[in-house]
């Protein structure tokens, strides 16, 4: 396994203190996306830290949600996150949590009090001891789970009486007379009254454990309410990868009725909502099948304005979405509206075409082939039949922007000489320089 050096600021390559590379893996899809930290365990070892503090350190600064199984040393982020950038973010705990401050060496203790809501530190190379930064949210996880217990490790009912036992008998202490405290409390007045000579007090012996804190999990009624509270998206998270082991058919017959419960508030911001969860049921591209069904009815030119943003997350520079919206089109009008749509099928084509919802492409695509796929064979020659007159314009539009196009890249030349088109344009020559006369020669006598 590769290693890299644990204070990345240090490229020594014969640097004592390393650590392996980080290797993270992306599981799941969709809102059910998450990414494993495979050797956590071994990174945890070489820092002497729990394997929780630094995944959990990757779920404060990337705002994630994190998951620990213990057994089988599995640490979730939940998101889709690059090993590279997790490297670059453990690097950044390093110096938080693991460095010395005053020599920068790795060899430090942390120390948690939850009595003082403080954590210190103590290098055993350089004897440093100083307390850690308290404004970073790990800080709050670190005083509840620290360093010295096993996040593992989970109490039984025996240990849970031990403690209200102890409770109780530290409780009956106070007014028990036979104690060591209250022994020595009575010699010293007796030996006051008698006049004679005060002796040192006994030394009593405590139990130093129960002194210290109690680092145990609080598991009360309200800290367990408290904390599955916190635990509950992370719960709601690991059920959604269950929905993707369902079929497919299974997993739209879920869109269709999470549709049904949230076609009122499409306007109000629901667009997303259906969008997340066709993505994390993984059914994208065949959604459109089921918007048509709940969505467009009768007055399907109209209801396709109005629900013209919706059904843009969806085919918006998505073909096959855009497929099955056609094949959705034809379903409404050969099964369900057949005698009063059928005659409006150049409209509903046009408005698909109008609104940019189906590109010009895929509805001469669709013309192409009669398909058997979403209505009886002969329905689905009879809404080609009615789609003529549409698909023809289009064509002859395209037809008309190719030769605008063709005529766009004419090169015209005008003349000064002729007219264009009529005659060519004789190419200049060069004229010879006019030969210069002799002078005639003079008579003298004549002057």
């Amino acid at each position: 396994m590769a290693t890299v050096n644990i204070n990345s600021e240090v490229t020594d390559p014969f640097y004592r203190y390393k650590m392996p590379r980080l290797i993270a893996k992306v599981e799941g899809k969709g809102n059910g996306i998450k990414t494993v930290i495979v050797n956590m365990s071994e990174i945890a070892k070489a820092l002497s830290r729990p394997p929780t503090y630094p995944t959990k350190f990757f779920g404060c600064e990337l705002g994630a949600q994190t998951m620990f199984d213990f057994k089988n040393e599995r640490f979730i982020v939940n998101g889709s996150h690059d090993a590279s950038k997790l490297q670059l973010l453990l690097d950044g705990f390093i110096k938080r949590f693991v460095l010395c401050p005053e020599c920068s060496n790795p060899e430090t203790q942390l120390t948690a009090s939850q009595k003082k809501q403080t954590i210190s530190q103590r290098c055993i190379a350089c004897g440093y001891t100083g307390m850690i930064d308290m404004r970073h949210k790990l800080t709050t996880f670190i005083l509840k789970n620290p360093p010295d217990q096993d996040p593992a490790a989970t109490p039984t009912k025996q240990t849970k009486k031990d403690k209200k036992n102890k409770k109780a008998v530290n409780g009956e202490k106070k007014d028990d007379r036979s104690s060591p405290e209250a022994n020595a409390q009575e010699q010293m007045a007796a030996q006051r009254a008698t006049g004679g000579e005060l002796s040192a007090p006994p030394v009593v012996e405590t139990n130093k454990n129960e002194e210290e804190d109690d680092w145990g999990e609080d598991f009360s009624e309200e800290a367990v309410k408290k904390r599955m509270e916190e635990l509950s998206d992370a719960a709601k998270q690991m059920a959604f990868t269950d929905d993707l082991e369902k079929t497919q058919e299974e997993r739209l017959n879920m869109f269709y009725k999470f549709v049904e419960l949230k076609r009122e508030t499409f306007s109000g911001g629901g667009d997303k909502e259906v969008v997340a969860e066709a993505e994390r049921l993984e059914i994208k591209d065949k959604a459109p099948l089921i918007l048509v069904e709940v969505l467009l009815g009768v007055k399907v030119v109209q209801q396709l304005k109005q629900y013209r943003n919706l059904l843009l997350r969806f085919c918006h520079e998505n073909t096959k979405a855009q497929k099955y919206l056609l094949g959705g089109i034809e379903q409404l009008v050969g099964n369900v509206h057949k005698e009063e749509l059928l005659p409006k099928v150049p409209h509903i084509l046009k408005a698909l075409y109008d609104l940019d919802i189906v590109d010009e492409e895929v509805l001469l695509d669709w013309d192409k082939k009669v398909s058997k796929k979403y209505v009886d064979k002969k329905v689905s020659a009879e809404i080609h039949e009615k789609a003529a007159p549409f698909i023809n314009w289009l064509k002859e539009a395209e037809e008309d922007e190719s030769e605008e196009e063709e005529e766009d890249n004419v090169e015209v030349v005008y003349s000064n000489f002729e007219k264009v088109g009529q005659q060519e344009v004789p190419k200049p020559t060069k004229e010879a320089p006019p030969e210069e006369e002799e002078d005639d020669d003079l008579d003298i006598d004549d002057i």
